[in-house]
This record gives structure tokens, C-alpha cells and sequence, in this order.
């Protein structure tokens, strides 16, 4: 397996907060997940429609009603507020979560409300409180409720560390979604060099990011050509030139000295281009939080396998969540990973796979994608009650050395 380099500060870095678990009731398809247990990495798996990606628009959701104050820009730009209920409004009068957020030190806990308003198709925050408890105190404290409703979040304006331990983290929940890459995608512009710092979730200031990598962090750099190499045999180095402050995404292949700009380069490449950067950045410059997209799309099995280890090692630092049908993908994690999106009747259901339910499967070497492919399928549930079908090809996650 690849050397992944070491992070440019020496120093370590604190331990930073994570989502433990979530309660969801009425928001879109999730008309009631109660205390789902959420890991350090997630791996969302379900067919079509099932509700992988509602889960996420949750957590996006909540960066943007806690940062600057955006909740209704959010709703406006999701179809607006009555979209936002289970089956409409008029089914579901509230949107209601829990939040438990675990630190070093203890728990911070935060829940609210959201009510429809009819007059602009909007929502109302409400009932919004929040709390701490420690790790070694065995019972939950009390909850300090938030006075007053409106339509932004009041959790902002509290001063108190698990208040602001709660906004901080939240608001820094970061998805990444790789898959436009049409002529008018951003990754064809030329960027600003000193948007640099972090990768936009759409990665079109990827440019920016690898030069800055290159002049500040050369090692790093050269790590993520080399991957990209190893995935992309024809790819050389990246071609980035700084031009009255801006600069473009080019690269040079092998065979030619001929340079390829970001519109003759296929869409798996460019995607391929965004993952490894991201995956590789230092952790300081990575939100605490990140959501990804089905990252699989158009990317060759060995290069899902590269990905995958990578954010196997990500998620030392940093929480991470997947939203993935691939079965590539699936089985280069642990059973602990997975959390199952099925839908029933317009509803999502997403549960946690207990072990002693699927151990003498493992055992015998199945893998989890043959489970699940059985389901997908209109095949076995997954219950370990009947035994799958073994599916052809399977990949280790250790296949890529």
C-alpha cells in the first residue's frame, strides 16, 4: 500500500468532536430514525431511492442554519418548506432531530424543532435547547432551553462553550460531490491562487489547491501525482501556471509532452483528480465532518480500492460519511461501517448491522455486497436467514498493493 506521507505539523492535534448518534423524525423520507448509532466512518448503503442521500441533506441542513444564519436559503433552494416535511406539511406538522455530539470530555447534546409556515413556504425554529454531560457521570444533565422562535436558529447567539462546541462542529459539516463535470462546471475555470486553503465540495477550485500544495508542500504534492499515477498509468504531473493571479487545471501524460487541459480529460480522471487531493490534504484543512456523495461514480474498481483505504486512514482524524450502492466499495469496509437505507412505503428505514447477526456469513467468506446484492435485488433481507449468493469477482480490499 502507498505511503500516505506525514501531516506538515509536527504537533498533535486534539482530539475533535464527532456525531454519535441521531434522532430524525419528519424530515423528508425520514419519518422516524430514532437513536441511530453513527460510526467514526459511515458507509450508507441502498438501491436507488432508498434514502442515502436524505441523510446527508440533513446534516447539510444543519451547516447551513448554523452558519450566518441560512436556513431559509437553504429551504428556497430545496424546493422550498413544505418539501422539507415527510409526505408534505399537511402529513407532517413538525420536523423534529436530536443531536448527541461526543467529545474527549463528554456529551453535547442539542435538539430542535421546525414548523411549517404556510405565508412564503418557509419554516419556523423552535424549541431548540441543549446540553453537556460528562463521561463519567452515569446520568444525561438537564437541557437549557432556548427562548423564543424564529426563522434562523437562536443556538448562535449562546455563549457558552457547549453551545459554541455544538455550532462549531455542525456548521463545519462539509459535503463532497465530484460528479459535475459538464463543459460549465467550475473545475473548467480558471481560480483565484488564493482560494486555496480548503477544496470546494464541488472541486472546482482544485488548480488553486494543487498549486498551493506543490509551492508549500512539496511532498504531499508529489504524493498525490504518484497515486494518481498509479491509478492512470498515462498521467505524468500536473501542468499549473500562475497567470495574473489565476490559474487553470492542466496536466502532461507520458508518451507526449503535448499538455491536456480539464475539457479533454474524462470525467472518472477528474473526479479521480478531486478524491486524491481532498483525501490527502492535512487535517487542518479539512472540515471535522465529511459527507460524500456516491465518490465511486467512474472511477475503475482498483482506483475505488486506493480511495477507500484512504479514507479508512482519514477517519483517524476526521468523521467521515459515504452514500454509496457500489459493491466495490461496501466490501472494503467492516460490518461496524455499515448502516442500511431500505424504503418502505415512502419511508427510510436505516439501521446498524449487528455482528452475531452476520458473522457465519463472514465466516465463510462472503463478503457484505453479497448480502446486500440479494436485497437490492428483491432477494434475501438482510437477516443472515438464507444463504447468498456468493458474487463473482469479489475484491479484497488488500488486492491493491
Amino acid at each position: 500500500m502507498a505511503n500516505f506521507g506525514t501531516p506538515s505539523i509536527q504537533q498533535r492535534e486534539p482530539e475533535p468532536a464527532r456525531i454519535k448518534s441521531v434522532t430524525i423524525e419528519g424530515f423528508r423520507s425520514l419519518r422516524s430514525i430514532q437513536n441511530l448509532e453513527l460510526p467514526q466512518l459511515t458507509v450508507l448503503i441502498g438501491a436507488n431511492g432508498a434514502g442515502k442521500s436524505t441523510l446527508i441533506r440533513f446534516f447539510e441542513m444543519l451547516s447551513w442554519m448554523l452558519k450566518a444564519k441560512n436556513l431559509q436559503e437553504f429551504v428556497l433552494r430545496h424546493g422550498g418548506g413544505d418539501d422539507q416535511f415527510f409526505m408534505g406539511a399537511r402529513k407532517t406538522s413538525r420536523i423534529h432531530a436530536e443531536l448527541c455530539l461526543e467529545t474527549a470530555s463528554g456529551y453535547n447534546d442539542y435538539r430542535f424543532d421546525l414548523a411549517h409556515i404556510s405565508a412564503g413556504d418557509s419554516v419556523m425554529v423552535m424549541n431548540e435547547a441543549y446540553r453537556y454531560s460528562a463521561h463519567d457521570i452515569p446520568t444525561k444533565a438537564k437541557w437549557t432551553e432556548i427562548e423564543g422562535v424564529g426563522k434562523e436558529s437562536s443556538l448562535l447567539e449562546k455563549k457558552s462553550k457547549t453551545a459554541q462546541t455544538i455550532v462549531n462542529l455542525l456548521r463545519q459539516c462539509s459535503t463532497y460531490q465530484f460528479h459535475d463535470t459538464s463543459i460549465n462546471a467550475a473545475i473548467h475555470n480558471r481560480w483565484d491562487v488564493t482560494e486555496s486553503f480548503r477544496l470546494r465540495s464541488d472541486g472546482g477550485n482544485l488548480a488553486a489547491v494543487l498549486l498551493d500544495l506543490r509551492n508549500g508542500d512539496r511532498k504531499r504534492y508529489e504524493l498525490i501525482v504518484k497515486q494518481i499515477g498509479r491509478v492512470l498509468p498515462a498521467f505524468k504531473d500536473f501542468v499549473l501556471e500562475e497567470e495574473a493571479g489565476k490559474v487553470l487545471l492542466r496536466w502532461v501524460g507520458r508518451q507526449s509532452d503535448k499538455v491536456f487541459g480539464s475539457h479533454l480529460t474524462s470525467d472518472g480522471s477528474l473526479r479521480l483528480f478531486c478524491l486524491l487531493t481532498l483525501l490527502n490534504l492535512p487535517p487542518e484543512r479539512l472540515p471535522d465532518v465529511l459527507f460524500f456523495d456516491e465518490p465511486e461514480l467512474g472511477l475503475h474498481p482498483h482506483a475505488i480500492t486506493l480511495v477507500a483505504e484512504m479514507f479508512k486512514r482519514l477517519s483517524k482524524k476526521r468523521q467521515i460519511f459515504i452514500a454509496t450502492q457500489s459493491p466495490y466499495l461496501v466490501d472494503c469496509f467492516e460490518l461496524e461501517n455499515i448502516i442500511v437505507a431500505s424504503a418502505n412505503n415512502g419511508e427510510t428505514v436505516l439501521r446498524n448491522l449487528p455482528r452475531e447477526h452476520y458473522q457465519r456469513w463472514l465466516d465463510e467468506e462472503y463478503q457484505l455486497s453479497d448480502i446486500w446484492l440479494q436485497q437490492a435485488t428483491g432477494g434475501v433481507a438482510w437477516l443472515g436467514e438464507h444463504q447468498p449468493v456468493k458474487r463473482e469477482g469479489s475484491m479484497d480490499a488488500g488486492q491493491l498493493e
